[in-house]
């Protein structure tokens, strides 16, 4: 627990965190010191002058000492017993002299008027005709600090000093923001929120005519500049310098805080509610403990759908091979007459969405086996195989890992995850935690932004990367780096581990993988000697045969050295799907049996979605949601296999390509018109709020499935609301037994840890390269393609189309040599690269990438312009994620790429 110090601010007597600045430790009690620059989580930045305060603290004989001058709170550092004041008569005069400098290059008209609240944007001002700028003509009217600071301080409407408009353009050629720089003060939250926090550095201080101005750091454009579009810009700007372009003049009648749908981290987001049901906004929870006040582009820019025009508003049965709206009656009699025909043989399988809630995930897994005797249950974002009780065997089962006990990890390794866009705020921690001297190491095919940062970047032959770690146990086993005590007092079997390691010969290896040994020995000294380590995995590009291999040797590295059961190291399954772990907690797996409703069935058991249809024994399938993994190349030929199948219920919310094949479509609520609950990947259990009221006549996905059950003759799901599902699951699920729904809002609840006596090393095996995803004769090579912020190295070619900025670069082809000699190219010849559902044209780069394999890197900013410019009904499920894809290259004919 940190130290406390004791002292007092206007006569009041407070305990705050030592260290602390003194406005930190007024805002932690309560009380309010007028600021503009200053920003919690930031490091203090004195610029405003807004925070001046009077401080004394006591001396070595017991008498107090004024500090000299009038030192600013946010870069004064408390002290025990030192006595603040912060309103005395000359603090305020001062604080008035600096709002008028900051206010006389601001539009000011109405910062303290008592009519403001009658004048609307296009009123004329009746008090001051000379008045044409004025802050109802903001997109932060009413949300503005800078005007809560002016009203604070009870200033006069005019300013003595003359208003100096600066007549700058407005930026509003990039996606999702505008910026008016006639706004800035200058506060520099913006530049410093970027780098300091995010890490980033894609906005900077520019000089322009003498002046101080907000511009991007490279080029132009955000596309270019290394912008993650987090929106964390605009969150902490106090002023309309920063804001988001859509609904930006809409004000909020009502904000909710709720659970973003979009990734397992679980940020909590406000959302801000118009009066016409619409969400115009989100902003991210400061307090929250899972992000911490952080977003990303998916939880910031990426919820519109939910006021999509194409939502679906009332069920409907195809009849004549057309869809045609009825009755909720009608529609759930008709389902659950047509599925009595498959209660049998598990003819039966039900996919749920990511966003699906616990109660929804749980009721679904419950109608699958009670009423429909199958365990075919699954959650459609689940592209891995079942690693559970590989985890389970070595260290008992899942971690509980907090995301952000990254941020003093000494060594973090990353295997096979993009998580900085598939795990977005996860990311943070990481970047805090090297630019404090953190080491990294990536494993991974594809060049992804966290190999940017990496201290040592691992591109092994497709296939070993379990491979690679079984020589980094070798390196430290001959080096003797391991974790001797941690491994003789709480481990097992770690003679069997290191008799399998004598086949993972460094030289041997080094052929298999084409990595070398050296950078093998750097790695191995590197992780068992930083200090404690944490290693995140997401194995997105191996194959399901080889996933149980590299989990347990990530185990077995973990345990051996000593990296479990420690603060700040340990293991991160990485999930894809925003509740992917609390669906598998519900039962949402057709491989394992954890609730007593599996004891029901007899259905026939499959490791994962494709295999399920691929198997030609499901004869009805229930769809619970769209999916990006229908749609990003985990699973790109989902929708063709449907094919097969006799029977197909839709329940979403969003019109898409499923309702082309749908029997029957159930309208169901979005995340933002339901109650209930998620669990992130920390196992911490939050709630999921309504914000929104009903588009049409949609319902929530567990109350449609218990209406079918009860017409199928099932009297077990008389269900009330969620509350009263989520009272079942905590009397079903272990793991929930004594969870306090009341206390999920405060964010400390979680599901319980299974903990064994000892933990377990297990053997791995060595892997050759794979070639199983190939095609020989139509798509002989493996494209790994990756995504980055920033390439400094290469200018972007930024034309403006239809008022907006886009990226046209040629990308580059990493080509291995003997590859290029096979299609006759060299260096610098365009290349056309195709796959099974795509295209593309770059110029060749001849250098040492693996033989079979081909890699291009596209810069994130051209993921963003798709994602803006998209015609989905929600763009986010249509992004296309860095899969490993089987494709075929040659050279173009014509002269090289100039």
């Amino acid at each position: 627990m940190a130290e406390k110090v004791n002292l007092t601010i206007d006569g009041v007597e407070i305990e705050a965190d030592a260290g602390s600045m003194i406005i930190q430790a007024a805002m932690d009690n309560g009380l309010y010191i007028p600021y503009l620059c200053y920003y919690p989580g930031m490091k203090p930045y004195g610029a405003c002058r807004m925070c001046v305060v009077k401080a004394e603290s006591p001396g070595p004989d017991g008498s107090f000492r004024p500090l000299p001058g009038n030192p600013a709170s946010c870069t004064t550092p408390i002290s025990e017993g030192m006595k603040v004041e912060t309103n005395t008569d000359d603090l305020i005069h001062l604080r008035k002299g600096v709002m008028e400098l900051l206010i006389s290059e601001h539009p000011h008209g109405c910062l303290n008027c008592h009519r403001i609240d009658l004048c609307g944007p296009s009123d004329v001002c009746l008090r001051h005709v000379s008045v044409n700028d004025r802050c109802v003509t903001c997109p932060k009217n009413e949300r503005c600090e800078l005007k809560d600071t002016v009203r604070y301080m009870e200033m006069e409407l005019t300013t003595p000093l003359t208003y100096n408009n600066r007549h700058l353009p407005l930026d509003v050629k990039d996606p999702y923001w505008d910026m008016d720089m006639n706004l800035c003060i200058v506060c520099a939250r913006c530049v410093r929120a970027c780098d300091e926090v995010r890490g980033d550095k894609a906005i900077t201080l520019k000089q322009k005519s003498g002046r101080s101005i907000i511009g991007t750091a490279q080029g132009t454009s955000l596309l270019e500049s290394g912008c993650e579009f987090c929106g964390a810009c605009i969150d902490v700007c106090p002023t309309g310098a920063i804001v988001e372009r859509d609904y930006k003049w809409d004000k909020a009648e009502k904000q909710v805080t709720t659970t973003c749908p979009h990734c397992p981290v679980g940020c909590q987001l406000t959302l801000d509610i118009n009066k016409r049901n619409k969400l115009v906004r989100s902003i991210p929870e400061r307090e929250a403990p899972a992000n911490q006040g952080m977003a990303c582009f998916k939880g910031k820019f990426g919820l519109d759908f939910v006021n999509n025009k194409n939502r679906l508003k009332s069920p409907q049965i195809k009849k004549n091979g057309q869809l045609q709206n009825v009755s909720w009656p009608e529609a759930l009699n008709y389902t659950a007459e047509r599925l009595s025909d498959f209660q049998q043989n598990g003819e039966y399988s039900v996919l749920v969405s990511p966003r699906s809630t616990n109660e929804d995930s749980f009721v679904a897994q419950k109608f699958a086996r009670s009423v429909m005797n199958s365990n075919n249950v699954d959650i459609s974002s689940n592209i891995n195989a079942d690693t559970e009780k590989t985890l389970k065997d070595m260290i008992g089962g899942r971690p509980q890992n907090l995301n952000w006990s990254l941020l003093n990890s000494k060594c973090i390794v990353v295997v096979g995850s993009n998580l900085t866009e598939e795990q977005n705020v996860l990311g943070v921690p990481i970047k805090q935690a090297i630019s404090k001297g953190s080491k990294l190491l990536v494993i991974d095919q594809r060049e992804t932004e966290l190999t940017r940062y990496a201290d040592i970047w691992i591109r092994p032959r497709v296939g070993t990367d379990a491979t690679v770690i079984g020589a980094i146990m070798r390196t430290i086993v001959d080096e003797s780096l391991e974790d001797h005590d941690f491994i003789s007092k709480k481990c097992v079997n770690f003679d069997d581990l290191r008799g399998s390691l004598w086949d993972f010969d460094l030289n041997k290896v080094g052929q298999t993988t084409g990595i070398s040994q050296d950078t093998i020995r750097q790695a191995a000294r590197m992780i068992a000697t930083s200090g404690p380590a944490s290693f995140l995995y997401g194995l997105e590009t191996l194959e399901l045969t080889h996933q149980n291999n590299l989990v347990a040797a990530i185990i077995n590295l973990c345990l051996m050295t000593g990296n479990i059961d420690k603060p700040s190291a340990g293991i991160y399954p990485l999930f894809y799907g925003a509740n992917e772990r609390g669906a598998k907690d519900m039962g949402c797996t057709p491989t394992k049996s954890i609730n007593k409703y599996n004891e029901k069935s007899d259905g026939i058991e499959f490791i994962n979605i494709r295999d399920a249809l691929a198997s030609k024994r499901i004869k009805a399938i229930h769809l619970i949601g769209d999916s990006p993994n229908y749609h990003n190349g985990f699973h790109d030929d989902f929708i063709e296999t449907l094919d097969s199948v006799e029977f197909l219920i839709l329940q979403d919310s969003l019109n898409s390509d499923l309702l082309k094949i749908a029997d029957v479509v159930l309208p169901s609520a979005a995340f933002s018109e339901k109650d209930g609950t998620y669990t992130n990947m920390e196992g911490r259990i939050q709630s999921v709020r309504q914000a929104m009221g009903p588009k049409g006549d949609e319902d929530e996905d567990w109350r449609i499935l218990s209406q079918i059950a009860q017409r199928m003759g099932n009297s077990e799901f008389d269900y009330t609301n969620s509350e009263s599902v989520f009272h079942e699951i905590k009397d079903t699920i272990p793991n929930y037994e004594g969870i306090d729904r009341e206390k999920i809002s405060l964010g400390n609840q979680f599901t319980s840890f299974t903990s064994i006596a000892k933990f377990k090393f297990s053997s791995i095996e060595l892997i050759s390269e794979t070639n199983a995803s190939r095609n020989e004769e139509k798509y002989p090579l493996l494209l790994a393609p990756g995504r980055v912020l920033q390439d400094p190295d290469r200018d972007a070619e930024i034309e403006t189309h239809e008022d907006m900025y886009r990226i046209t670069r040629s990308e580059i082809v990493e080509i291995n040599e003997q590859d290029a000699i096979l299609i006759g190219a060299s260096e610098g010849d365009l290349i056309n690269v195709t796959g099974k559902n795509f295209e593309f044209t770059g110029i060749a780069h001849v250098n040492g990438i693996h033989q079979g394999m081909v890699a291009s890197t596209s810069l994130f900013g051209s993921l963003i312009e798709s994602m803006s410019n998209s015609e989905y009904t929600d763009p986010v499920i249509n992004l296309q994620s860095l899969v490993l894809s089987p494709v075929n290259i040659k050279k173009l004919a014509g002269s090289k790429k100039e």
